[in-house]
């Protein structure tokens, strides 16, 4: 048995609606003209080649949903940035306006939300983040223009739509790989696979070189560093507690 970890993005039409103006509006409900929805997706599964891709312009709506909620259904683990709080959420919405159930639950890997907790960059943002760690840039566009474009069904703008989402899930992909070892509770991949305690935990590497010890609040665990993800993790089970010079403090 492996983890199956799907790697996601979506980009979504913006709501249309009556304004009186273009500054610090309050938009009621009843200017909503028509609100938004999932114009298309990007996914892949990791450390696999491929990249899928489903839109309302190739499909229906209710088909495109059915492909990606059969996605998410098959995944333990869903990687994504701002995905917790934007992607699935929007995808949900889609799922019941269909007359869906939920998918299978799985793991959220949020990279925004580790970019937030672990680092000060001066700016979150997926470009942003991606470029000064070498990753490479998204596709330029010219905003707006390009949205309004695959709304009217324009080809040339949904040929550009394309070669959007799918760089952002390969962006999203490569910065995973950077921040593995920052990730605050990764899935366990040792419970997926079976592994013993000497395998790592993040990764699956069986690389892990013994730093000391971790003291919880009762017990004291063998501390390990994997030597291919860089990440740490502590054994299992209680080790026989050390002498105090040789603690590390949790």
């Amino acid at each position: 048995m492996q983890i199956e970890i799907l790697i996601l993005d979506i980009e979504t039409a913006p709501h249309k609606a009556y304004v009186w103006g273009l500054y610090d509006q309050n938009v009621g409900i009843n200017q909503i003209v028509e609100p938004g929805y999932t114009l298309c997706y990007a996914a892949k599964w990791y450390g696999r080649p491929g990249v899928m891709f489903g839109s309302v312009y190739r499909h229906k709506p209710a088909r495109m949903a059915r492909t990606v909620h059969a996605l998410l259904d098959k995944a333990d683990a869903v990687v994504h940035f701002n995905g917790k709080k934007f992607d699935v959420p929007t995808l949900n919405k889609e799922f019941l306006l269909n007359g869906m159930p939920p998918p299978a639950p799985f793991k959220h890997i949020d990279l925004l939300q580790t970019c937030r907790q672990q680092f000060k960059f001066a700016s979150n943002k997926l470009d942003y983040v991606s470029q000064v760690l070498g990753e490479g840039a998204k596709v330029e566009h010219k905003g707006m223009e390009l949205w309004r474009g695959c709304m009217d069904g324009d080809a040339a703008s949904w040929r550009l739509m394309e070669q959007y989402n799918r760089h952002d899930v390969r962006l999203t992909e490569r910065l995973y790989e950077r921040l593995k070892p920052w990730i605050k509770n990764h899935p366990n991949i040792g419970v997926y696979t079976g592994c013993d305690e000497k395998t790592c935990p993040t990764c699956g590497s069986d690389r892990l070189q013994r730093r000391g010890y971790k003291v919880a609040n009762m017990l004291t665990y063998a501390q390990y560093q994997c030597q291919k993800c860089k990440s740490w993790s502590r054994g299992r089970h209680a080790a026989q507690r050390p002498s105090p010079g040789a603690l590390v403090a949790a």
